[in-house]
C-alpha cells in the first residue's frame, strides 16, 4: 500500500496554466519543491515567468516555459503537447489560466465579453484535459482545475465568471467519472479572495479594500496564494488517493456564512 504522506514527485511532469504570476506561480514552485518537472504556461507575463523559471532553475528544479493565448484552441493544444513531449511524460495537468472582466450588468453583456471569459475559463479545460488525457493515462496521473468561490455562489455583475466557474465543477465531475478506471483522479480547487495580482486591480478598480472581503468570513483576513497551492498539492497525492470529482473550497470560510 502506497505512502499517505505527500509524495515527492521525483521524475514526475506536471503542467501548470497561467503560472507567470499569483496562485499559478506558487502552485508551480509547490510542484518543484517535490522534485517534479514543471511546465510552467504563460500568456502575456513573459517576464514573470522567466523570473519564475529562473527562481526554480536556481533552486536545482527543472522547467518549461511555454506561451500560448488561452482564448484559442490551438494555442491550448500545442501548451501541452509541447510540455509532454519536452519531458517524454505527462504525469498532472493542473488548469489554473483564467481571467475575470470588469462587472458588467446583465442587461449590458456584450458578445465579446462573453466569449472571451467563456473561451479562457472553459473552452481551455475542456481542450487541455482532453489532450493531456492521452498522456496521463499512461502511467495513470491527475487534472486539478481551478475553479473559484463563483463555482459555488452568486454575485452582481459577475454573471459569465461565475457561470464558467460552475462549469469547471460540473466538468470535473463528469471527467472523474469519465476517467477513473483509467487511473486518472480529477478534483477541483475553489479558491477564496486570494492576494494576487488580479485580486489588487480588482481592489483598485471597484474601489474596495482587504476589510471588505475580511469581514465577510470566519478567518478575516485574504488568502495567500501558497495556501491554494498547499491544498492542489494535497488533492493531486496519495494522501487523497480515495479523492475524485471534488471541490474543496479553500476561502477562509466565506462559502459557510
Amino acid at each position: 500500500m502506497p505512502s499517505l504522506s505527500i509524495p515527492d514527485l521525483a521524475g514526475k511532469a506536471v503542467l501548470v496554466t497561467g503560472a507567470s504570476t499569483g496562485i499559478g506561480a506558487a502552485l508551480a514552485r509547490a510542484y518543484a519543491e517535490q522534485n517534479a518537472k514543471v511546465g510552467i504556461h504563460y500568456n502575456e507575463s513573459r517576464e514573470a515567468a522567466e523570473k519564475l523559471a529562473a527562481e526554480i532553475g536556481k533552486a536545482g528544479g527543472e522547467v518549461f516555459l511555454v506561451q500560448g493565448d488561452f482564448a484559442k484552441t490551438a494555442d491550448v493544444t500545442r501548451v501541452v503537447e509541447d510540455t509532454a513531449n519536452h519531458f517524454g511524460r505527462l504525469d498532472g495537468l493542473v488548469n489554473n489560466a483564467g481571467g475575470m472582466l470588469g462587472r458588467v450588468a446583465y442587461a449590458d453583456m456584450s458578445d465579446e465579453h462573453y466569449d472571451r471569459v467563456m473561451d479562457v475559463n472553459v473552452r481551455s479545460v475542456i481542450t487541455g484535459n482532453r489532450v493531456a488525457i492521452p498522456w496521463l493515462k499512461k502511467q495513470g496521473g491527475f487534472i486539478v482545475n481551478t475553479s473559484s468561490i463563483g463555482g459555488l455562489i452568486g454575485n452582481p455583475g459577475r454573471t459569465v465568471y461565475h457561470a464558467t466557474k460552475h462549469a469547471v465543477i460540473g466538468m470535473t465531475k463528469c471527467a472523474a467519472i469519465d476517467f477513473a478506471a483509467q487511473g486518472i483522479r480529477v478534483n477541483a480547487v475553489c479558491p477564496g479572495t486570494i492576494d494576487t495580482p488580479m485580486v489588487r486591480d480588482l481592489l483598485e478598480r471597484e474601489g474596495l479594500d482587504e476589510k471588505f472581503f475580511a469581514d465577510k468570513q470566519p478567518i478575516p483576513r485574504l488568502g495567500r496564494p501558497e495556501e491554494i497551492a498547499s491544498a492542489v498539492v494535497w488533492l493531486c497525492s496519495p494522501a487523497a488517493s480515495y479523492i475524485t470529482g471534488h471541490a474543496l473550497p479553500v476561502d477562509g470560510g466565506y462559502t459557510i456564512v
